[in-house]
């Protein structure tokens, strides 16, 4: 049996980042930036004025001076003419800033009568100018690899590229396995129950930037499992669901090994989540995670979401964690380590009473794993611990 982090290390080995593909800036949200890409233009790529007001030369500005307003400038339409020593032109936000003026009088210092201007007494002292290329310049990288939002979009939009280089998202085949699971929707018989943990697993994958397959249930024989096995082989990562442990019905590992697994290690000393198993099968990396609800998708964050985030060329890292303060008191931790369902307020965790790893329900109130360390001591109220947000 393995820790947590030496079962990462192995995960990491089984997989590489996906290739590049070039999509179109409107499909590009939500992927992974792939290469670095370089700004088209500078931005902006005028001096513009950040206020409307009206555009003068800075060393003519003084409490009671006046200008004749010989013209506009807006947004999309340029003042075209020089700016003589005593002349203003009207200008509004984003509006290119005249030649002869380096100074914008915001609007409401301003007495105007008929073509003239007059400043007031009491004047804004900010210049109010944007400069060109205060946003960035021509050539300015934007840096791979970075997940693209919505702020990176209106980046890219800015700097004038279209076409965004994105690492493929990698195909993630799901198989469930067990003669006692239907699917949603089906009746089930007497013995049965509905399969959940694959569609969790593949909502939760879907929403960190894989693309999923969902394969027919594979029943409890060699048969089955083989072809469920030889379906998934074109996937870039194949996840098992149930099966993984030493029972006499539990046949993933025989089956995995029949169709030329290369194991790499079986168990880890987790709670909830000790029967997981992983290797490669072909090109394409296998995990296999145990049965029970609550452990396939503890796993799905602790080992599944990283692995993910290697194959889109993220880097290998744990889930990220952070640290929170405990609400109550907990027993000392045994040898293996613990990921206890909470619920987080703020900096407050509170872990819930009930963590067999069978109860969806309590998951779904839970927002946090508290991290329990192998053999970590009683922990009292107060005390901060480890949390991974879900």
């Amino acid at each position: 049996m393995i820790t947590v982090p030496q079962a990462l290390d192995a995960l990491f080995a089984l997989v590489r980042p996906m290739q590049v593909e070039d999509v179109p800036l409107g499909q590009a949200h939500g992927r992974v930036l792939a290469r670095d890409v370089i700004a088209q233009r500078t931005q902006p790529p005028f001096a513009a004025s950040a206020m409307d007001g009206y555009a003068v030369a800075g060393q003519a500005v003084r409490p009671g001076a006046t200008f004749n307003v010989i013209g506009e400038s807006a947004a999309g339409h340029r003042f075209e003419g020089t700016v003589a020593k005593g002349q203003a032109v009207r200008i509004f936000t984003g509006a290119p800033l005249p030649k002869g003026t380096d100074r914008v009088v915001v609007q409401e210092d301003v007495n105007r009568t008929g073509e003239v201007i007059t400043l007031n007494t009491d004047l804004d002292t900010g210049l109010h100018v944007r400069p060109a290329g205060a946003d960035f310049t021509a050539g300015t990288p934007l840096t791979a690899p970075r997940l693209i939002g919505p702020n990176e979009i209106a980046l890219l939009a800015a700097m004038n590229i279209d076409v965004v280089p994105v690492t493929r998202k990698p195909v993630v085949a799901i198989i469930a396995t067990g003669d006692e699971l239907v699917q949603p929707g089906e009746a089930p018989g007497p013995d049965q129950i509905i399969a959940s943990n694959s569609h969790g697993l593949a909502a939760l994958l879907r929403q960190h930037g894989a693309i999923t397959r969902l394969l027919p249930i594979a029943r409890d024989n060699h048969d089955s499992l083989a072809l469920a096995f030889r379906l998934a082989r074109d996937a870039d990562l194949i996840v098992t669901i149930g099966g993984a442990s030493v029972g006499d019905h539990d046949l993933v590992g025989a089956a995995a090994e029949g169709q030329g697994m290369d194991r790499a290690f079986y168990k880890v000393a987790m709670r909830p989540g000790k029967p997981l198993m992983a290797g490669q099968i072909g090109k394409a990396a296998m995990i296999g995670l145990p049965g029970n609800p609550v452990s396939a998708m503890v796993c799905g964050h602790v080992f599944l979401l990283p692995v993910l985030r290697q194959m889109l060329g993220l880097g290998a890292a744990p889930t990220p964690r952070r640290t929170a303060t405990l609400t109550g008191s907990l027993t000392a931790n045994g040898p293996r380590e613990h990921y206890m369902r909470a619920r987080m307020d703020g900096d407050q965790v509170s872990v819930f009473d009930r963590q067999d790893s069978a109860l969806l329900s309590v998951l779904a109130q839970a927002n946090a794993l508290v991290v329990r360390p192998i053999g970590d001591g009683h922990r009292l109220p107060g005390d901060r611990v480890d949390v991974i947000a879900l």
